[in-house]
């Protein structure tokens, strides 16, 4: 059945709220900014590996690196500024550190809590929408083997798993059950569209789906919700995965019916990336799709991937594309709040 979606602006677009963490988030933002300013990307805060893990363990605060991305993502301020927040330190006691978390670090310093520093962050920077950690708590990430060794750490992970050569049972937060920004939570309630943005699916994805009442509020949401499936599988944690296996995990660490669409690349990968990929342990993502639907979940097969600089990435045009279309496709204009924002009903 055909929608009666018609086109709107961005400004009076839907209400998409993205979860996640790592460059598949910001990827995605990237794109999705050119159809809707309604945004709230909401983001992992257990990062302890490089810049960000200096500046936790030295100033005793949340990762900075994965909110500065989605930031940049979706900054409108002068190319200067934008250039600015990139910009690496080479030597130095600073080498290998964003001048962006560095800024942020300093905003915090200063500001009540992190999240408020992440306002005032994104007011400088002018962002389309909004940018929130999913937790103001310093929290850790705690993984746990099939053969029932442990890790502490998101940065050891990968390292232990392929010294383990065992998958991934499930990963946990230390400390357990910390409590999700109030806001994360009303703009789950509120939105038109969720999606799970691609991304390393224990250390990006799931962690989100651990801080209290996140789960729950998307359980409770009437809005779309999707699945971005990860193009690859990752070294060190997804080996052999296939899109089933990732949502099982997804499942598991939420619930089962977290979600109901899953959209998977149609796009074929140039056989010398794909070899060069294999050396390194990496393959793409089969889609069993009979499996997918016995887990209640419909797959959505697209082309939304590209190959850059000898890198496979989702493209942020063509996924952010096929998701609206998808979104207009599958809902039904039914009215305009007060504010002019688009109000939908799902299809049945």
């Amino acid at each position: 059945m055909e929608s009666g979606y018609y086109h709107v602006a961005p400004e009076k677009g839907p209400k998409i709220v993205v979860i996640g963490g790592g460059h598949g988030q910001s990827t995605l933002l990237r794109g999705l900014k050119l159809y809707s300013k309604n945004l709230t990307a909401i983001v992992a805060v257990t990062d302890d590996g490089g810049g960000s893990g200096a500046l936790r363990r030295d100033l005793d605060m949340p990762p900075p690196g994965d909110i500065r991305n989605c930031m940049e993502a979706l900054a409108s301020a002068e190319p200067i500024m934008t250039q600015l927040m990139s910009y690496r330190f080479t030597e130095g006691v600073l080498a290998g550190q964003s001048f962006g978390n560095l800024l942020l670090a300093a905003l915090n310093g200063i500001m009540p809590s992190f999240d408020q520093a992440v306002a005032g962050l994104s007011q400088v920077l002018a962002i389309t929408g909004r940018v929130l950690p999913v937790t103001n708590a310093n929290i850790r990430l705690e993984a746990e083997f099939e053969n029932g060794s442990r890790v502490a750490g998101e940065s050891s992970i990968c390292r232990q798993m392929q010294q383990e050569n065992c998958r991934l049972r499930c990963v946990k937060l230390r400390p357990a059950h910390p409590k999700a920004l109030p806001d994360a939570l009303q703009a789950i309630r509120e939105a038109d569209l969720i999606v799970l943005a691609p991304g390393s699916l224990y250390t990006s994805i799931i962690p989100n789906l651990l801080v209290d009442g996140i789960v729950d509020a998307i359980k409770a949401s009437e809005a779309m919700k999707v699945y971005i499936c990860n193009v690859m599988t990752e070294s060190g944690e997804t080996e052999g995965y296939t899109v089933s296996d990732h949502i099982r995990a997804l499942f598991s660490h939420g619930c089962y019916g977290l979600f109901g669409l899953c959209m998977v690349n149609s796009a074929p990968l140039p056989r010398i990336i794909a070899q060069r990929y294999a050396k390194e342990g990496s393959a793409p993502v089969f889609c069993d799709e009979k499996e997918c639907a016995r887990l209640g979940v419909e797959i959505i097969s697209r082309p939304i991937c590209a190959v850059e600089n000898q890198v496979i990435r989702h493209n942020p045009g063509h996924l952010a594309a096929e998701l609206i279309a998808l979104y207009r496709q599958r809902t039904i204009r039914v009215v305009e709040d007060k504010t002019g924002h688009a109000r939908n009903r799902m299809e049945k």
